[in-house]
C-alpha cells in the first residue's frame, strides 16, 4: 500500500509538467442539501474534460521510461480515453492510432483530432466497440506497437490514482467518504487503493451497466448480457481482471445502481443550478448523494465528477428523461370518441399547470373511436392524480406509457 501510494505520488508530481491539478471545490448547495461538507473533485476540469488522461499519462510514461525507442500507441475507444491518448501522444512526441466505432459521434472524433493534431490518426472501424477493439488489438500486434488499456493495466491504475493524491493534499486529509464512478475500474481502484480504510467508499454504476455488482455476486468479472449505452463513459459489459482484483473486497451494500433517468435530473440540476456541464457518467457521483443522505450528515464527502464531454444535442432527451423521472412529465394512448365536440371536451379537462407536449392520431380503432398519443408537460407531480381522475368521471379510457420502454421505444 505505501509503495502504491508512493508510486500514485510520483505519477502525480510528473503530471505537473503537463496540467495543473484540478479544483476540490466545496459546493454550497448539496452541502446544504445534505447537511454535510460536500466537495467536488472535477475531473471535468482537465485539459481534456476528463480524469482518462492520467492514465494515458502513466502508461505512456513509464513505458516511455523503459524503451525511449518506442513511437507507436494505439487504443480502442469512443470518448474519453480517446481523447486522453491524443492529448499525451502530441505530449509525448509519439506517433498514435485510435481506433473508434464508425457510429461514434462526429463531435468526439473531431475533439480527439483537436487534441491530437498530427501525432494521430484515427481509424473508424465497426459498428460495435468489440469489432473496434479487436481490429485495434490486431493492429497493434501487426504493427508491433503499444496498446493502451482504458483501465485494465496497472500503470493506468496509477495514474488514476493521482486524483486521490491530490484530494489528501488538498484537503490536507483524508475525507471520510469519497463517492466514485464506476465503468470499467480503473478511476475507484486506484482511489480506493491510495486512501485503503482511512476513509469509506461508495462507489456508482448505471443501472444499466452493472458490472461491478455482477462480478462481486459471481466472485469473478463476468460479462453482462445486454448494456444500456446511455451512460456511456461508464457504460462497460465486463469490469477489468486487474481492477476487479482492488475491488473485489467491496461489499454489496457500499455500490449504488443509479438508475438513467434519475441521472439524467442529477446533470439538469447541476447545469441549471450551479452552471457545471456533466456528462452522464460524471453526474453519477453526485447523483449517488440522495442514496446514501442518512449516511453522510456531518460528515466530509468528496464526489468525483469524473467527466464534461456532453454533446448539447443530447439535452432534449437528457430533459425528457429528467422529467419523465421526476414525475411532471407523462405519456398516454387515450381512446378518443370520433365525434364533434370530443376534442374540445378532452381540452378542457387540463389543469391550469398542465400543458401539451405530444398530441398524434396513431390509428383509427373503430368506427366510433381513434388511440391518440398524447404528452402532457405538468408543474408538480401530484397534478397527475386529480387530471386522471377528471379523464375517468369523463368516461375517457387512457392507458399509461410513461414507463413502458418497450412501447416508448417505438412511440415516443
Amino acid at each position: 500500500m505505501t509503495d502504491f501510494r508512493t508510486q500514485a505520488r510520483s505519477a502525480e508530481a510528473a503530471m505537473r509538467s503537463v496540467f495543473d491539478p484540478t479544483p476540490l471545490q466545496r459546493n454550497a448547495h448539496l452541502s446544504q442539501r445534505f447537511a454535510a461538507e460536500i466537495y467536488l473533485k472535477r475531473e471535468d476540469l482537465t485539459p481534456v474534460r476528463s480524469y482518462k488522461l492520467r492514465g494515458a499519462f502513466n502508461a505512456m510514461r513509464k513505458v516511455l521510461e523503459k524503451d525511449p525507442s518506442r513511437d507507436l500507441f494505439v487504443c480502442a475507444s469512443a470518448g474519453n480515453h480517446a481523447q486522453g491518448v491524443a492529448y499525451m501522444c502530441k505530449h509525448f512526441g509519439v506517433r498514435g492510432v485510435i481506433f473508434m466505432p464508425v457510429t461514434t459521434p462526429q463531435q468526439k472524433i473531431f475533439k480527439t483530432k483537436v487534441f491530437g493534431e498530427e501525432a494521430i490518426e484515427v481509424r473508424l472501424v465497426g459498428d460495435y466497440f468489440d469489432d473496434t477493439l479487436t481490429a485495434a488489438q490486431d493492429y497493434c500486434a501487426e504493427a508491433k506497437g503499444t496498446f493502451l488499456s482504458p483501465f485494465d493495466d496497472e500503470d493506468v491504475i496509477e495514474g488514476q490514482a493521482s486524483v486521490a493524491a491530490e484530494i489528501m493534499a488538498q484537503l490536507g486529509r483524508a475525507p471520510e467518504r469519497v463517492i466514485l464512478p464506476v465503468g470499467g475500474g480503473g478511476l475507484a481502484a486506484g482511489v480506493t487503493s491510495f486512501f485503503g480504510q482511512n476513509t469509506h467508499f461508495t462507489l456508482v454504476e448505471p443501472e444499466g451497466g452493472t458490472s461491478l455488482i455482477a462480478a462481486l455476486e459471481s466472485g469473478e468479472p463476468v460479462t453482462l448480457a445486454h448494456v444500456d449505452g446511455f451512460v456511456d463513459g461508464a457504460a462497460v459489459a465486463r469490469i477489468g481482471q486487474m481492477t476487479f482484483a482492488r475491488l473485489s473486497k467491496t461489499e454489496l451494500k457500499d455500490v449504488i445502481s443509479a438508475p438513467e433517468d434519475r441521472i439524467c435530473a442529477t446533470m439538469l440540476e447541476m447545469l441549471n443550478v450551479e452552471g457545471i456541464v456533466l456528462e452522464p457518467a460524471g453526474a453519477l457521483a453526485v447523483d449517488a448523494l440522495v442514496d446514501v443522505a442518512d449516511q453522510i450528515k456531518g460528515k466530509t464527502v468528496v464526489c468525483v465528477t469524473s467527466g464534461g464531454n456532453f454533446d448539447f444535442e443530447r439535452l432534449p432527451e437528457v430533459k425528457e428523461r429528467a422529467q419523465r423521472y421526476s414525475g411532471v412529465k407523462k405519456y398516454f394512448i387515450l381512446r378518443l370518441p370520433q365525434r364533434p365536440g370530443a376534442l374540445k371536451e378532452f381540452l378542457n379537462l387540463l389543469g391550469p399547470e398542465d400543458d401539451i407536449a405530444r398530441f398524434e392520431y396513431l390509428k383509427k380503432s373503430a368506427r366510433n373511436f381513434g388511440s391518440v398519443l398524447i404528452g402532457i408537460e405538468t408543474k408538480r407531480p401530484e397534478n397527475f392524480e386529480a387530471y386522471f381522475k377528471r379523464l375517468e368521471d369523463a368516461g375517457m379510457t387512457y392507458t399509461d406509457i410513461t414507463n413502458d420502454e418497450m412501447l416508448a421505444q417505438f412511440l415516443i
